[in-house]
């Protein structure tokens, strides 16, 4: 299929986009000059009081953390240009500093939150089989056509969404990724990918649309990698890393965390051994008992989701790399995200479902539009209830508020994307969550009184 050419967004200033990517260059040459150079000329740009506050709070860590300096140098001098003028620039201000705005403009015009991202599925079809994959029980044959996806990230950017994540199945066996990507070269897009399947030709490519980041799926070391996703992935993982990062590719990693694992992908060693191979992010995912073979012996339990809610904090102030914990973060985020309110997803049927792990759904992209699905009576189910808890350390309807989930569904009528997809809602699974979200309630509450105890007296 030939999509016809791209017709980038008229209404970006390409001054300002140049003039962006002049300055990216300057940081570049020398960031430990440059950098704090460039925080003072936007403190006396800014206007408003609060972004000169947050200026100076960017500066300072800069300034006092040796970690955060050193990975900000990393970005400014290892990145290919291409990557930096693309990714770097579409990601920052395309789709945060002119992209929100845009998104509570639209949202307060429309009548309907706009979030700040989507997640889509491509294709269903995986090269691997990897054991308790959250999407191994939806259908092996479906896809999302060009057309579909080229129309969906048009109307993305109309309501000031730029930024696009890529899920499966495996995005890269997609034949029409780049095209798209190319495309919409004013667009951030990141995929979670197995890693496999990135050889020269590929990495090549992926630096020069330079608008793309591949997340990369590790269990810890080759021998857990391996038991979980096929002998010999691991080994191939490793390749793909060290073609991106010759090249001067931005990449990461998805960890999923189970109890397994939790001391050895959150370990010293193993951080280092990122940062060593050029890893500039990662996403951590709690194991969650949803798609092929559940098994909630996988869960972190309690006591480690706990060490979880130190150890990533510690990783992200101490270790050049940012990593995020999807559940342990919710502070940050105010809470569950998914539902429309910052992210949904749609998988590879066109199933518009509130989240990665919540497989349910109502609309279907290929007979609506982006604007309609926004008004589903499953989002609204969500929003209404957002926060699902005034401890934002327990913010997920699965695991830490499940009764939440339960009312959402009956009362939204949306029905499971596939066979199982219901077992969290009742059953054996469901009792499990039930006791697991209680047992973590009593430990999340003493550690959210303790945060707040030593805010209030630091005088925060």
């Amino acid at each position: 299929m030939r999509l016809p050419a791209p017709n980038l967004n008229g209404t970006k200033n390409f001054l300002s986009a140049h003039l962006a990517q002049n300055i990216l260059t300057y940081v570049s040459k020398s960031p430990e000059t440059n950098f704090p150079r460039l925080l003072t000329l936007v403190k006396l740009l800014a206007i408003q009081e609060r972004h000169k506050r947050m200026v100076e709070t960017v500066a300072a860590v800069y300034r006092e953390n040796p970690a955060i300096q050193e990975y900000i140098n990393r970005l400014a001098r290892k990145l290919h240009p291409n990557v930096r003028n693309r990714l770097a620039y579409n990601w920052f201000m395309n789709a945060m500093v002119f992209g929100i705005p845009k998104q509570r403009s639209m949202s307060q015009k429309l009548g309907v939150n706009v979030p700040n991202f989507i997640l889509v599925d491509p294709t269903s079809a995986c090269n691997l089989a990897c054991e308790g994959c959250w999407a191994g029980k939806y259908s092996a044959k479906n896809s999302l056509t060009p057309e579909r996806l080229d129309r969906l990230f048009s109307e993305a950017k109309e309501l000031g969404i730029y930024w696009m994540v890529f899920s499966g199945g495996e995005p890269l066996v997609y034949p029409h990724l780049f095209d798209l990507m190319a495309r919409h070269q004013d667009m951030a897009f990141m995929a979670y990918t197995n890693g496999t399947l990135i050889n020269e030709k590929m990495a090549d490519k992926i630096v020069e649309v330079g608008n793309f980041t591949p997340a990369i799926s590790l269990e810890g070391w080759r021998e857990r990698t391996d038991a979980r996703r096929g002998p010999g992935t691991f080994d191939r993982a490793m390749r793909a890393m060290d073609l991106l990062r010759e090249r001067g590719a931005a990449f990461g990693v998805s960890i999923t965390i189970t109890r397994e694992n939790v001391m050895e992908v959150t370990s010293d060693e193993f951080i280092d051994f990122l940062v060593d191979k050029g890893v500039i992010y990662g996403w951590t995912f709690h194991y969650i008992p949803i798609g092929r073979n559940p098994n909630v012996n996988l869960m972190v339990t309690p006591e480690q989701r706990a060490y979880l809610a130190e150890r990533i904090p510690y990783i992200r102030t101490h270790k050049p790399i940012q990593i995020a914990d999807f559940w342990n973060d919710g502070e940050l985020v105010e809470g569950c995200i998914a539902g429309g309110r910052r992210y949904f997803h749609i998988n590879a049927a066109g199933e518009v479902e509130p989240c990665a792990f919540v497989h349910f759904a109502l609309d279907n992209i290929n007979e609506k539009s982006l604007l309609e699905v926004l008004r589903s009576p499953l989002f609204a189910a969500y929003q209404k209830r957002q926060p699902f808890h005034n401890n934002l350390l327990r913010p997920c309807p699965i695991i830490d508020v499940p009764q939440a989930l339960r009312d959402i569904v009956k009362e939204s009528g949306a029905r499971p994307t596939h066979e199982g997809a219901d077992t969290v809602l009742k059953g054996i699974i469901a009792a499990h969550l039930d006791d697991r979200s209680r047992e973590w309630g009593r430990v999340a509450d003493d550690i959210w009184a303790e945060r707040h105890r030593q805010k209030k007296a630091g005088g925060f």
